[in-house]
C-alpha cells in the first residue's frame, strides 16, 4: 500500500477505532472489494469498512466527509460496468454483514430488508410464506446493489424491474444524514419521488441501507419450455408476436446457437445448438395450458419445434440455472479470455432488425460473441471472448459494440437495459440524454458537491 496523505490517516484512524478488525487494509481485501465481474481492471479502495448498520455506515460515510475521502458501496461484486471501482482510492463500505430480513408484511404483499440480504436468501427465508420476490439478475447479487444498479432479469416481462418493485429505502448521504424514502403505500402524490432518484443511481448519490419490497403469491402452477428454432429471426419473431399478442408470459429468453452451444458443453443440457427460446409460464393451471398453447402455435408459425417440458420443480431449476451461468458457460468457450459483457434494448417492434445487424456485424468481426437476452422487454446481451491485451482484437469488439449501442439509440432504445453505467457507458449517456445529463449533474452536485460518493461513475 502506497503511503497515506494525512487525511487519509486521520480518517483511517478514526474508523479502526469505530470498527476494530471490521476496518481492512489487507491487499487482498482491498484488491477483492475494487473488482467487479467485468473485464475492467481492478482499482483497489484505500481500505474496506464492514458495515453491520445503517448508523455505522452514517458514522463511516461522516468520517470520510470530513476529510474528504471517497466512499464506495459494495454489496457482492457482480455488477458488470466496474462500478465497485475505487477509481480515486476511499473507503469501501461492504454491506454484506447488513443481511437481516427485518420484517415481512404478508397480508400487504411487502417487506423490508437490509442492503446485504441476497436475493436468492430472501426467497428462501419466504418460501413458507407462500410469496416470492421475482427480480431475478444471474448473479445472486444483494438486494442493495440490485436497487442501486436498477436490476432486473427473467421474470422482469411478467414483474417488472427493480424500479418497480421498490417502495422505500433508508439511505446515507454524502454529509451522513440518514433519510427514508417513500413508504409501504402503493402509491403516494407527496412530494418529490426520492426513492425513484435512489433506484439506478449506483451509489453515486448515497448508501442504500435498507430497502422495502413488493411481494407476490407463489403462482398455482408454473411450467418451463424450451423451443429450438431453424433460425435466429423467427425465434426473434416469435417472442415480438407473444409480447403483441398480450400473452402474460413469465420469462422468455433467448439464446443463439453460439450460447446453446456454451450451455449444452457447461451445464451438461442436450438441446439442438440452434436458436432457442427459454419459457416460463405462471397462472392457474387452466391459464397456464391456455397460455401454452397459444405460444406453441405462435412458435410453430415461425419455425419453431416441438417444446421440451420442464415441469418438475429440480428439472426448472436446472434449466433455469443453466440461463444464469451464460455468462460463464460463454468463458468456456475460450479459455484464457476475459468476458466483455454488454447489454442494450430497444423498442420490441425493432428488436429482430437489432439483433440480426448485430449477429452479422459480430460474425464479420470475427470475434466469438454469443447473444442472450431477457426479449421479452426487448434486452438483449453481448458476451464478447477477449483477450484484453490483443489491441486489435479490442478494437474490433469495441467497433462493434459503438455500432450495437448506436444502432440501439437510432431505433429508440437506450444504451444499457439493465448492466447500468458504471464507468464504461459514460459517453453513451451523453448520446442518449444529452442536455439531460446536466441536470443529473446539477442533482449530484446538490447532494454531493464534494463528488465523494462512488466517484466517477455515470456523470
Amino acid at each position: 500500500m502506497s503511503a497515506q496523505t494525512k487525511p487519509e490517516s486521520n480518517a483511517l484512524d478514526a474508523l479502526r477505532s469505530m470498527l476494530g478488525d471490521r476496518l481492512s487494509t489487507a491487499a487482498a481485501v482491498r484488491e477483492q472489494h475494487g473488482k467487479d465481474e467485468s473485464y475492467h481492471p481492478s482499482a483497489a479502495p484505500d481500505a474496506v469498512a464492514f458495515a453491520r448498520s445503517t448508523q455505522e455506515v452514517a458514522e463511516v460515510v461522516r468520517i470520510c466527509a470530513a476529510q474528504k475521502l471517497p466512499v464506495i458501496a459494495f454489496g457482492t461484486g457482480t455488477s458488470l460496468e466496474g462500478h465497485v471501482a475505487a477509481l480515486r482510492g476511499g473507503v469501501c463500505v461492504d454491506l454484506s454483514g447488513m443481511d437481516q430480513v427485518l420484517e415481512v408484511n404478508a397480508e400487504d404483499l411487502d417487506c423490508r430488508v437490509q442492503a446485504g440480504v441476497r436475493r436468492k436468501q430472501l426467497n428462501e427465508y419466504l418460501r413458507d410464506t407462500g410469496l416470492f420476490f421475482p427480480i431475478d439478475p444471474g448473479a445472486d447479487a444483494s438486494l442493495g446493489g440490485m436497487t442501486a444498479t436498477r436490476a432486473s432479469g427473467t421474470n422482469a416481462v411478467r414483474y417488472g424491474t427493480m424500479r418497480e418493485n421498490v417502495l422505500g429505502l433508508t439511505v446515507v448521504l454524502a454529509d451522513g444524514r440518514v433519510i427514508r424514502t417513500g413508504g409501504r403505500a402503493r402509491k403516494s402524490s407527496a412530494g418529490y419521488d426520492l426513492t425513484r432518484l435512489m433506484v439506478g443511481s449506483e451509489g453515486t448519490l448515497g448508501v442504500i441501507t435498507e430497502i422495502q419490497l413488493k411481494l407476490y403469491g407463489i403462482p398455482e402452477a408454473v411450467s418451463s419450455a424450451v423451443c429450438s428454432f431453424e433460425t435466429l429471426e423467427g425465434a426473434v419473431n416469435a417472442v415480438i408476436m407473444t409480447i403483441q399478442m398480450g400473452i402474460p408470459v413469465a420469462r422468455i429468453e433467448l439464446l443463439d446457437e453460439v450460447q446453446m452451444d456454451a450451455i449444452n458443453r457447461y451445464s451438461d443440457l442436450h438441446y439442438p445448438p440452434q436458436p432457442t427460446l427459454f419459457f416460463e409460464f405462471h397462472g392457474s393451471d387452466a391459464g397456464v395450458r391456455e397460455q401454452t398453447e397459444r405460444v406453441g402455435e405462435i412458435a410453430s408459425e415461425f419455425g419453431g419445434g416441438d417444446f421440451h417440458w420442464a415441469t418438475r420443480p429440480e428439472d426448472r431449476n436446472k434449466l433455469w440455472q443453466a440461463r444464469h451461468d451464460a455468462y460463464y458457460a460463454a468463458m468456456a468457450l475460450r479459455p484464457g479470455c476475459k468476458g466483455w459483457a454488454t447489454d442494450v434494448c430497444v423498442p420490441i417492434s425493432r428488436l429482430a432488425e437489432c439483433i440480426l445487424e448485430t449477429r452479422k456485424d459480430i460474425d464479420e468481426s470475427g470475434i466469438i460473441t454469443p447473444i442472450v437476452g431477457h426479449v421479452g422487454d426487448g434486452n438483449f446481451h453481448l458476451v464478447f471472448l477477449v483477450d484484453t491485451e490483443n489491441e486489435k482484437e479490442m478494437k474490433k469488439a469495441t467497433a462493434v459494440n459503438d455500432r450495437m449501442v448506436i444502432r440501439a439509440l437510432e431505433m429508440g432504445g437506450t444504451c444499457t437495459g439493465e448492466h447500468g453505467i458504471g464507468y464504461g457507458k459514460i459517453e453513451f449517456l451523453k448520446h442518449e440524454h444529452g442536455e439531460g445529463v446536466s441536470v443529473m449533474r446539477q442533482i449530484k452536485q446538490a447532494l454531493d458537491p464534494d463528488d465523494l460518493m462512488n466517484p466517477g461513475k455515470i456523470l
